[in-house]
């Protein structure tokens, strides 16, 4: 059974960081493309950052402007977040997908496999 653990969540002041990982079980994805994707409260899954499966691309979203990176480990079968500067619209629940792509994509429907979700809370 394929799972995908998030961690790394929490409660971060304005303007800290934030490390989230990602860990895979059930299957390698060493030839998968990951993404990252938030969803706040009343609002719609948003999409975070994507990189493809050798980590030769990644893509973020608007808001992000350089304050997010996304990295990977296939040997440890891992995707990372880092996030600088946070500010408290970045409070979600900050979720990793696995897609069966080679290369990033945008679309969360792209997406075959989801975790659960991991809480980022930004306080002003």
């Amino acid at each position: 059974q394929v799972q995908l653990v998030e961690s790394g969540g929490g409660l971060v002041q304005a303007g800290g960081s934030l490390r989230l990982s990602c860990a895979a079980s059930g299957r390698t994805f060493s030839r998968n493309a990951w993404g990252w994707f938030r969803q706040a409260p009343g609002k719609e899954r948003e999409f975070v950052g994507a990189i493809s499966w050798n980590g030769g691309r990644q893509l973020y979203g608007d808001f992000v402007k350089g304050r997010f990176t996304i990295s990977r480990d296939n040997a440890k079968n891992m995707v990372y977040l880092e996030m600088n500067s946070l500010k408290p619209e970045d409070t979600a629940v900050y979720y990793c997908a696995a897609t069966r792509r080679l290369m990033s994509a945008l679309n969360p429907d792209e997406y075959d496999f989801w975790g659960q979700g991991t809480q980022v809370t930004v306080s002003a």
